[in-house]
């Protein structure tokens, strides 16, 4: 039998210790200048050597030449605390776990009072400190706030947050942490020069990762490996020369092969799906836990970003790695770019935490393979500049500068036709519109990029070819920002309206860094040359093509009756023209004069209309009062018309409107007086009603 790697190596003495330089060389000081304290409390992750440094303390001082900072290791003390030592009497380690109560602490006091045997000091070291219960620390509070002179504690627990405030604000804390890769690794190939044992490339910065910083943990690891290893085909004489294979480390720590990781970021530069898939099959069908293969996938992805931005300098980071590794990973970067290599590792990362908890591991996996070969494509197709910009047949026409009056009607954007000369074809030897766009046979120049600011007219009668960009990136992206109406462009901000809440919602939201916002922004800057800001803004008007004015502002409301079947049903789309009707004079009938506005606009949305049926007109009067046989005589609709408030184009004369058949409005009383029903007095005061509330008469007490 052999004893085990962390306990052969062990260190004996503070020098020895790796990575703890922030405990280490304090407590030298002080042993050096015999400023020693009568209690320390050592925290830290696992295996990071608190319970060794406890030891190494008590050696240092109860050394025949201390205390010192260096003990001897010849004298009985340093011998029964060392490798293999028998321990020493006046040294004595407890397991708080077992021993955490108030009977244990009594028994430790009683045991504190007596002198040591043979050396200096008494020394307790209590390991795992925060299994020690409250009611045994406040046992033990006298005894550590006011030690005999013979008597020192050491606390060793990994979650000092435990320990109650009393005892450690009587303590010198001292922190350990977790050793860095690269002590490591230089720790473990100076480890196994002395054990004779030799390593394929690869295999320590395996062990490394694996053992997470703590020296116990990848000496364990470390053991194993060599444990289950082959001879060596030739040994060294006089060493028990063994080998360590790559492929067996990787199988038993659970790794991703070197080979399986390069198959999948060559797939990825290639933008090879079958590759790409054949690698995830692989990886599923050995049996490995996707998450792991994702997580080893991430280093990989951290690996490239690193050699992409240091170039020569990456050996300097990437300790472990051999010149030939360092040298295909330099190919893989230059392969895929910065850029695209940031933009896979936030989907991996996205896709790593969307795995946590999940039931269908390798469904995620996959779904992250297909977003990484979309997002590569898509890269792709914003940096390839063609040299002949072939026409999009979905994205319309440049619009031209408007030159129509402001208050002319709005059009649908897709019959809005470019303004030509005298000599143009009419728009009747046009096409239709609904007919496929005929072939071209030249295809038209390319974009050429302004040299100037751009204003907000370029941006407009670049917008088409803008979304012919952007559908080359993302469908889905180009359907949001069809959506859009360019309405500012300051500098470089760019103001864009949409019809719906939902649309400016779809358009700021990103995923992973990737959304309709930034593929519009890399098809501005491509066929710009501008990258821009975002202003996005909900218009509630009516959709308008880009580049036309807007409608001019209502100056006033006025009411009108339609017939009721020119109200739009709920399910209908929304109305892109303008219904219209006629204002009906006194008697009923329709309007002709030319002076009067011919039609008014129709609010189109059904629930407005269907509120202002309920609702009632105030008749032409004179007076305050309104007589009841004016009022019953001036309303008299038909009962298929309904009231609907519109926008008046002109500030005109209105003429007098009709109204649905109220009820009867006035009633006579047994008293003889004439009451106004509720309609008369909604129209005489232009009320609107709430709610209505029985009336109580006032008493004494209310």
């Amino acid at each position: 039998m052999t004893t085990a790697l962390y306990r052969r190596y062990r260190p004996e003495a503070f020098g020895e210790m790796i990575g703890q330089a922030q405990v280490t060389e304090p407590l030298m000081t002080a042993l050096r200048s015999d400023r020693v304290g009568h209690a320390y409390l050592f925290s830290g992750p696992r295996g990071c050597g608190k319970t060794t440094s406890a030891r190494i303390l008590a050696r240092c001082l109860n050394c025949a030449q201390g205390p010192t900072d260096t003990p001897c290791g010849e004298c009985d003390s340093c011998v029964e605390l060392g490798r293999g030592g028998s321990g020493s009497l006046d040294v004595v380690e407890i397991d708080a776990a077992s021993h955490n109560g108030v009977d244990d602490a009594r028994d430790l006091r009683e045991r504190a009072v007596f002198a040591p045997a043979r050396d200096r000091f008494k020394i307790f070291i209590l390991d795992e400190a925060h299994m020690v219960t409250p009611q045994g620390f406040n046992a033990l509070l006298k005894l550590v706030e006011e030690p005999p002179d013979h008597v020192k504690f050491i606390f060793a627990t990994t979650e000092p947050e435990k320990v109650i405030g009393t005892i450690r604000s009587r303590t010198h804390h001292y922190p350990f942490r977790l050793v860095p890769p690269a002590a490591m690794l230089e720790y473990v190939e100076q480890l196994c020069r002395t054990e004779g044992v030799s390593v394929e490339p690869g295999v320590l910065p395996l062990v490394v990762r694996a053992g997470g910083g703590s020296p116990r943990d990848t000496l364990s690891l470390l053991d194993q490996l060599i444990a289950g290893s082959e001879p060596a085909p030739e040994p060294v004489a006089g060493a028990d020369d063994v080998t360590v294979r790559y492929e067996r480390a990787v199988s038993l720590l659970g790794y991703t092969h070197a080979e399986l990781l390069d198959e999948v970021i060559d797939a990825f530069a290639a933008q090879d799906p079958a590759a790409a898939f054949a690698a995830v099959d692989r990886v599923v069908q050995t049996g490995q836990d996707p998450r792991r293969f994702v997580d080893d996938l991430l280093e990989r992805l951290r690996d490239l970003i690193i050699v992409a931005a240091t170039g020569q300098a990456a050996a300097a980071v990437l300790r472990g790695v051999s010149a030939d590794d360092l040298a295909r990973m330099t190919r893989q970067a230059d392969a895929f770019g910065a850029a695209r290599l940031s933009h896979t590792a936030d989907l991996v990362i996205g896709t790593l935490d969307d795995m946590t908890g999940a039931t269908s591991p390798r469904l995620q996996l996959e779904l992250m393979v297909a977003r990484v070969l979309a997002r590569g494509s898509a890269f792709g197709a914003v940096d390839a500049e063609p040299a002949v910009a072939a026409p999009t047949v979905s994205a319309p026409a440049p619009l031209p500068t408007p030159t129509a009056a402001p208050s002319a009607a709005p059009r649908r954007a897709e019959q809005v036709a470019p303004i030509t000369d005298d000599s143009a074809p009419s728009d009747d030897d046009a096409p239709p519109v609904d007919e496929p766009a005929p072939p071209v046979d030249e295809p038209s120049p390319p974009v050429v990029v302004p040299t100037g600011p751009v204003t907000v007219q370029q941006m407009r009668d670049a917008w088409p070819e803008v979304l012919g960009r952007v559908e080359q990136i993302s469908r889905s992206s180009w359907l949001i920002a069809s959506a859009a109406q360019v309405a500012a462009l300051t500098d470089d901000v760019l103001t864009l309206m949409f019809q719906s809440q939902s649309d400016v919602a779809k358009f700021k939201q990103l995923s992973a860094g990737a959304g309709a916002s930034e593929d519009l922004r890399q098809a501005i800057l491509a066929v710009l040359g501008i990258r821009v800001k975002y202003i996005a803004k909900h218009d509630a008007g009516p959709a308008r093509p880009t580049g036309q004015p807007a409608a001019p502002e209502p100056t006033r409301p006025v009411r009108a009756t339609v017939p009721a079947r020119a109200t739009a049903p709920a399910s209908a789309a929304p109305v892109t023209e303008w219904a219209v009707a006629s204002i009906p004079n006194d008697a009923g009938d329709p309007v002709d004069d030319p002076g009067a506005p011919a039609a008014l606009a129709v609010d189109d949305e059904p629930e407005e209309a269907a509120r202002l049926r309920n609702a009632t007109l105030a008749p032409a009067r004179e007076g305050e009062v309104l007589p009841s046989a004016d009022v019953e005589s001036s309303i008299e609709p038909d009962e298929d018309e309904a009231v609907i408030d519109t926008d008046v184009v002109a500030d005109v004369p209105v003429p007098p409107v009709v109204a649905p058949r109220l009820p009867s409005a006035a009633a006579p009383r047994n008293d003889g007086v004439q009451r106004y029903g509720e309609a008369v007095v909604r129209q005489v005061l232009g009320a609107t009603f709430i709610r209505e509330e029985p009336y109580e008469p006032p008493t004494r007490f209310s």
